[in-house]
């Protein structure tokens, strides 16, 4: 039995990463373990694009993670992996048991297309966002959700991505929002969360990032070093509090 802050930790998490590039993969990990408060066993580490998902126990954890992607479920089929076709039909059918049971989950930028398909949203790429800060604003059920209630109303948040949700379903409420995204977080039942920005991401986060990325189509490679220089420059820090609130609301057994 260990604590982290004043919040008993009796289950660990589990963060379900697909990330092939180790520094992306590590710096990911780390960064949730940092601002959640965690030691290393107590957030459990499976990375999908080596192994199959295999078994999850959800009543063996406290919640679990969805690190970001270079996957996006709007790819053509033809043009995915077969590591990402496992990886999608692994994942919609774990939500299955997740959404069925508002068992909490909190997905990171992957996680908006993979519950929003699961959802049946509109995920297309009618708002792509640029690698960087962005500023979010709270809706009026952001402001009221215990999850990201705790922030601002306004925020700077890092993101950056290829595809979106363009509209929800009813009953699911839209959190937050950008000038460019309609859709930048929101929630399904009570327990099951998805922000298309980086909760997890600092500056020294995105530069490495960047850094992984430059040749993967997000921006052209030859304005990585202003894109690092510009996120330096940034006011990014309320987001991770998302990480450590998330870890406050559901590791109490």
């Amino acid at each position: 039995m260990a604590h982290t802050g004043t919040v008993l930790v009796v289950k660990p998490f589990l963060l379900l990463a697909t990330r092939a590039e180790d520094p992306a993969a590590d710096g990911e990990h780390d960064a949730f373990l940092r601002f959640g408060g965690l030691r290393d066993d107590q957030l459990e580490r499976r990375r999908l694009e080596q192994e199959p998902l295999g078994t999850v126990d959800l009543d063996a954890y406290s919640g679990i993670i969805l690190g970001g992607s270079p996957y996006n479920v709007s790819d053509s089929e033809d043009v995915k992996s077969d590591a990402q076709r496992r990886v999608e039909a692994e994942l919609l059918a774990l939500l299955d048991e997740v959404v069925e049971r508002d068992y909490p989950f909190l997905g990171a930028c992957y996680g908006v297309g993979l519950i929003g398909r699961h959802q049946g949203a509109v995920v297309d790429r009618a708002h792509p966002e640029p690698v960087g800060p962005m500023t979010i604003d709270l809706t009026a059920a952001g402001r009221d959700d215990p999850l990201l209630g705790i922030l601002p109303d306004t925020f700077e948040a890092f993101l950056g991505h290829k595809e979106n949700v363009s509209s929800l379903p009813d009953g699911v409420p839209n959190l937050a929002s950008s000038a460019s995204c309609p859709v930048q977080a929101f929630r399904v039942g009570s327990n099951v969360y998805a922000t298309q920005f980086h909760p997890e991401l600092d500056i020294p986060g995105i530069q490495t990032r960047i850094d992984v990325y430059k040749n993967y189509g997000y921006f052209a490679p030859e304005t990585a070093q202003d894109l690092k220089d510009a996120a330096a420059r940034s006011h990014v820090v309320h987001p991770p509090r998302i990480v450590s609130r998330f870890v406050e609301l559901y590791a109490v057994d």
